[in-house]
């Protein structure tokens, strides 16, 4: 790591927010769901999908989960109404997971089979590793009922991980596959880059044997690369299969796999409770910092 990342790292959670927002706000569509229409049908136009996140976690009351709620029922609208090629993602600490499990199920649940009518999908994001079981267990509670229209997220950093795809694999399987972004313990996630890959490979081609749905969610054209030898190998369809990746990174890369004639979908956050948000990408990612200092002085 450089010194510049390395400063980054340690001194992103430290540094005033309105300084947090000149590296950010490239990598997040706004503060409205108007500014991730917007967005996405931009994104759109360059053949592109998305997937629409209104930014917010860890509620405190049942009545902020209720908002999120009635929230991501009006994304799930404003997509149809818009005409967008786009789904929505939602973490279940926002739907109330840690004030009660069954309420933040019964929101989830309303939210899916809301997606269900307007024949769009629901990704359940995965959050830190106290909340994995939980969000698993979610997804398994709905998966037959919503074939189709609902999927979780499983993390290459964490060692449970290949035997959470086999726990899982007595039914139907839909899942962004990425590499984890919390800061958790070495007992339970890899530390090593060249590990977390590795995993992250092993678990892509588990994945592709059991004839799972993936989004490959990464940055890194080392996996790029692995994903399509992979893809080749298992004489996949482009309908098997999508690419993602976030808002405002590496869109040359996006570019890449658009033009070679793969599916790629675009993580597209909003909202005003961007920093926690920001402040963990820019943690994961200091290279981010790098761009928007960049753009901000104009260096070449």
């Amino acid at each position: 790591m450089g010194i510049f990342n390395f400063l980054v790292s340690k001194s992103i959670m430290f540094i005033p927010a309105p300084i947090v927002n000149i590296f950010a706000k490239s990598y997040i569509a706004g503060p409205t769901l108007y500014d991730a229409v917007r967005v996405t049908h931009e994104l759109n136009n360059k053949g592109m999908m998305a997937t629409i996140d209104i930014l917010g976690e860890f509620v405190n009351t049942k009545d902020e989960a209720t908002f999120y709620k009635n929230e991501c029922v009006k994304i799930l609208n404003t997509i149809k109404k818009e005409g967008l090629n786009a789904n929505i993602s939602l973490k279940p600490t926002q739907m109330g997971l840690l004030l009660d499990k069954e309420f933040a199920f019964g929101n989830i649940k309303e939210i899916v089979a809301h997606a269900k009518e307007l024949g769009n999908f629901v990704r359940i994001d995965m959050e830190d590793t106290p909340r994995t079981d939980d969000t698993l267990g979610l997804f398994r509670k709905l998966r037959e009922e919503y074939i189709g229209h609902v999927g979780t997220v499983l993390q290459s950093y964490l060692r449970r991980t290949p035997q959470d795809i086999e726990n899982l694999s007595d039914g139907y399987l839909n899942f962004r596959l990425c590499k984890g972004i919390y800061n958790e313990p070495r007992k339970l996630a890899y530390k090593d880059p060249y590990i977390i890959n590795q995993n992250y490979i092993y678990c892509l081609e588990k994945l592709f044997q059991k004839k799972a749905y993936v989004g490959i969610a990464t940055h890194d054209e080392k996996l790029v690369f692995e994903a399509l030898r992979l893809i080749e190998k298992y004489g996949l369809k482009k309908e098997d299969f999508e690419f993602q990746m976030l808002l405002g990174v590496d869109e040359e890369l996006r570019e890449i796999i658009v033009s070679a004639g793969h599916r790629l979908r675009v993580y597209v956050p909003f909202g005003k409770e961007w920093l926690a948000y920001s402040r963990r990408r820019l943690k994961e990612n200091p290279n981010i910092a790098r761009h928007a200092l960049k753009q901000f002085f104009k260096i070449k």
